[in-house]
């Protein structure tokens, strides 16, 4: 374990490169001494206004949602012993999105209320997600079958997708427009005053993660075994679960449902690392989620022509190719 100490070095290193070229590239590009004067509060004119309040609200929000979502994914893998689990695997992230549906596309439930827009998507999405949550915490208590839980939360993941299709055939033009785009994913639109809303949730899901490393090691033996060595499994397991829906839901709340982050990055960090040991795992698929996560949102903003491409594009065509490539290598990396 200690030899392989400098991946996680050189992940980290990477990550604030991709962070510096995240502030620095864009439509207009920000010189190298324009973009420390302006973090350092000593700049003025455009240079901070990009850099300080357009794109570092937006590379804080990408390494939270990258770290957040591969550590999900990651504990859900193994928690249900399955390598293609992932957060939006117990239709947390179909809760999330229902509950966006609910206000963007049923207009009459909030638009006599005086709050903003954005705070009643940030909420709604924070209910939807929390409200399966509390499902599948309560199933899990009656249930106990880790199997069961499972399919239960891809029925419950596909009612709210089926209820989302009739809120979107019934709704209007413009709120079903606002409500597409939202489901594209974007790490930008958060303001510098609103970041700890995700930044905190994040930190309090990542070190939840970071404490279960050791049950997580334990749990790769068997559920039989585990409880032979003391582990409360159904505890772990239920833990777990909170954390994801945690950071799942707080991601899916102000990023939209970013695809195949959760489920890709912990397979490359295990073939990166060729170790299955969480104490080394856990810290680099963290941080793998967060450069990948910059890496994305780098080329979404270095699109040619000015345009704009959909976050959930670039990570589907940079996550399903790892997924196949997991899917036919993986019983080489299970050897190893």
């Amino acid at each position: 374990m200690r030899g392989k100490g400098w991946w996680l070095v050189a992940c980290a290193v990477l990550g604030v490169l991709m962070a510096l070229l995240g502030l620095a590239l864009g439509s207009v590009a920000v010189p190298v001494g324009d973009l420390w004067e302006a973090l350092n509060g000593k700049g003025h004119g455009a240079a901070v206004v990009i850099v300080r309040h357009i794109r570092l609200p937006g590379v804080i929000t990408a390494a939270a949602a990258g770290a957040g979502l591969a550590a999900a994914g990651l504990l859900m893998q193994t928690v249900f012993h399955n390598p293609l689990a992932g957060p939006g695997v117990l239709g947390i992230s179909g809760g999330a999105s229902l509950g966006v549906a609910l206000v963007m596309l049923a207009r009459p439930l909030w638009a006599t209320l005086p709050w903003p827009v954005e705070l009643l998507v940030a909420a709604a999405a924070l209910a939807g997600a929390f409200a399966v949550l509390l499902l599948i915490m309560a199933a899990d208590r009656r249930v106990g079958d880790p199997v069961a839980l499972l399919i239960l939360g891809l029925m419950v993941g596909y009612l709210c997708t089926a209820l989302v299709g009739v809120l979107q055939a019934a709704g209007e033009a413009n709120a079903l427009k606002g409500f597409v785009l939202w489901g594209l994913g974007s790490f930008a639109g958060m303001e510098l005053h609103r970041l700890a809303w995700i930044v905190v949730p994040v930190i309090i899901g990542l070190a939840g993660a970071l404490v279960l490393v050791k049950p997580m090691n334990t749990l790769l033996l068997g559920d039989e075994t585990a409880r032979s060595m003391g582990v409360d499994v159904p505890r772990v397991r239920r833990t777990a679960i909170a954390i994801t829906g945690l950071l799942a839901g707080v991601i899916t709340a102000f990023c939209g449902p970013v695809a195949f982050l959760g489920l890709a990055v912990p397979h490359v960090a295990r073939a990166l690392l060729r170790s299955a040991d969480h104490r080394l795992l856990m810290p680099g698929t963290i941080l793998l989620g967060a450069v990948v996560a910059l890496a994305c949102d780098l080329i979404v903003r270095l699109a040619p022509n000015g345009t704009s491409l959909p976050l959930n594009a670039v990570t589907s065509l940079m996550g399903a190719p790892v997924v196949l490539w997991v899917l036919l290598s993986g019983r080489k990396w299970n050897r190893r």
